[in-house]
């Protein structure tokens, strides 16, 4: 069975409020029925989408039953601790290890031995090297960037593998190559990287799945036992601990040594500012070298999407930064060194012929180019970009606000002008937002009408008071708030049924007028014929009856009772 990719959504929580897509460097979602979904072969599981659903739609895939089903096997599982957990966990190393050795781990070790031995490569490379662009390779989400999205600069990558992979491999070389580890961690790409090198890393989840599991194990953390066993395995790490703040790469390599003239160092944290650092860079044309320490997540992997901590950055910071050690010298060799190679796969860019836009811009009611408002409301950054994931069948054209809002009111103005009882909407302030024809017909006079016909907005902005003589029911709905209804009632030689509503408490209120005079004069009418129709009938059955004898009385009794009873209804509905 196909495995899950790391990022999905819960359809039956999505809202359609395309903030995923706004917020989507690389637009990696797709609209279907109303429900944001990811586009797995463009996602690069950087997990922003999952911090900022309003919604909680969108969910990362939980790996503890892949985790469990390893211990059940009887296998030696390992951790890998992201460097991070120093800042987000207010306990003790021996207390982390022993609370992961409750869960059923064999031993914990951290990822940060693997780092260090990455920045002890990366300078040996820089030092060895010629001029040019150098790109950190230890984030995977700008590694699947720029696989994806930038490939020209695949190239750029320093050919060796993320810590957490070099750290699994240097703990398969020590403990035994049929050991299993698992990452954990704030970072949801490295699922994928679980998923495309299971041979070193055998599972990754995140501290939002650990403290999951830690409360499914009802674990007391601040109560557990610790003994002489709780250490990280092989050994501690020291510098590499500096991997998830901005800048912590570069500051283990230039400890490593480095010709501090030879080489620029410079960080840059968040897709979009590494997009940004890329534009206009030719690196055939560098003529010193330049690495640049690249991290998907704003500030470093202490932002990363699953973090599962509400302390301060800054505390973050300063915890890890006040836990790291360093050693003096650094070995110039690396112990475990795993090569990885940064083959390019870009996203195909589809450029669509002017006469499908065109046409698909007419959809969505875009005739010319004052109409592309490019409002950004669907979630693309202009009317172009939408166009294209429309016909590319990742849009819907429900996404383009100015399209639904002008079919909102054709809709609207349409059923107001087909409804035969008067319509009119009224604000605060006593004047008419809305109304429709059946009111103009039924409240102007020949001459006003014509006035107010000819207006573009008709009667908008006229006072409701200066038109109906009952102006005070919609005073009274504005402020009270509550519905009015109004049958039979009065003015003048006019009947009228009134229905105000409320459309919004002390702003709006709407209302549904309609002339029953005539249909009252009808049933006077016919009311009237009855009573003569059943006067003779009974004077008719009268005659019969004292031609018959007996039972007359019964029978005048019986007939009075049922005139008088059609008369009693005849007058209520009058009422």
């Amino acid at each position: 069975m196909e495995k899950q990719y790391p990022v999905y959504t819960l359809k039956n929580e999505c809202n359609d409020c395309y903030k995923c897509i706004r917020e989507c460097h690389i637009k990696a979602i797709r609209i279907q029925n109303g429900s944001a979904s990811v586009i797995n072969d463009k996602c690069i599981a950087c997990g922003h989408c999952v911090t900022i659903c309003p919604a909680g739609a969108k969910r990362v895939r939980s790996d503890i039953d892949v985790v469990k089903a390893y211990m059940l096997a009887g296998k030696k599982v390992y951790v890998s601790l992201a460097p991070s957990w120093a800042g987000v966990y207010n306990i003790s190393k021996e207390k982390m290890v022993a609370v992961l050795k409750k869960l059923g781990f064999t031993g914990v070790s951290e990822t940060a031995l693997g780092a260090q031995e990455v920045s002890i490569e990366t300078a040996k490379m820089l030092n060895e090297g010629s001029a040019g662009l150098y790109i950190s390779s230890a984030c995977p989400v700008i590694d699947d960037y720029i696989r994806l999205y930038k490939p020209e600069f695949a190239k750029n990558i320093t050919p060796v593998a993320s810590p957490a992979l070099t750290h699994c491999g240097l703990l398969k070389d020590m403990l035994g190559k049929d050991i299993k580890v698992v990452f954990i961690g704030p970072c949801v790409a490295k699922k994928n990287e679980a998923d495309s090198h299971p041979d070193l890393m055998a599972a990754a989840l995140t501290f939002d799945e650990l403290n999951y599991w830690i409360k499914e194990e009802f674990i007391d953390i601040d109560n557990i036992e610790v003994d002489e066993t709780c250490q990280f395995e092989p050994e501690s790490a020291y510098e590499g601990a500096l991997y998830p703040i901005e800048g912590g790469m570069n500051e283990t390599i230039k400890q490593v040594g480095i010709d501090k003239n030879d080489v620029t160092f410079i960080s840059v944290s968040s897709i979009k500012d590494f997009d940004s650092a890329l534009t206009n860079i030719n690196p055939e044309k560098i003529e010193n070298k330049i690495f640049v320490e690249a991290l998907a997540c704003s500030g470093g992997c202490i932002n990363g999407p699953c973090l599962s901590s509400e302390k301060s950055r800054i505390l973050i910071t300063s915890d890890i930064y006040a836990k790291t050690q360093y050693r003096n010298p650094v070995p110039k060799e690396a112990r475990k060194v795993v090569s990885q190679e940064y083959i390019p796969a870009p996203v195909e860019k589809v450029e669509y012929p002017i006469e499908k836009v065109v046409k698909a811009l007419k959809k969505i009611s875009k005739h010319s180019e004052e109409d592309e408002l490019n409002c950004s409301g669907c979630g693309y950054a202009s009317c172009r970009e939408f166009v294209n994931a429309l016909i590319s069948g990742d849009a819907e054209p429900s996404q383009c606000v100015s399209y639904m809002r002008k079919i909102a009111v054709r809709k609207a103005a349409a059923m107001l002008r087909c409804m035969p009882s008067a319509v009119v909407i009224v604000d605060s302030n006593m004047e008419i937002v809305e109304a429709n024809d059946s009111f103009e017909h039924m409240f102007l006079s020949e001459e006003m009408y014509e006035i107010f016909s000819s207006r573009q907005d008709g009667l908008a902005g006229a006072s409701i008071e200066r038109i109906v003589p009952y102006s005070e029911l919609f005073k009274s709905a504005l402020e009270t708030g509550k519905d009015i209804h109004q049958e039979h009632y009065a003015v003048e030689n006019k009947l009228y049924d009134i229905s105000i509503f409320t459309i919004e408490d002390g702003e709006l209120v709407g209302a549904v007028i309609s002339d029953v005079t005539k249909s009252e004069l009808d049933r006077s009418k016919i009311a009237q014929k009855a009573r003569e129709v059943i006067t003779k009938n009974i004077s008719t059955v009268q005659e019969i009856a004292s031609l018959l004898g007996e039972h007359m009385v019964e029978t005048e009794l019986l007939l009075n009772s049922i005139a008088e009873g059609f008369n009693t209804n005849i007058s209520e509905d009058k009422k």
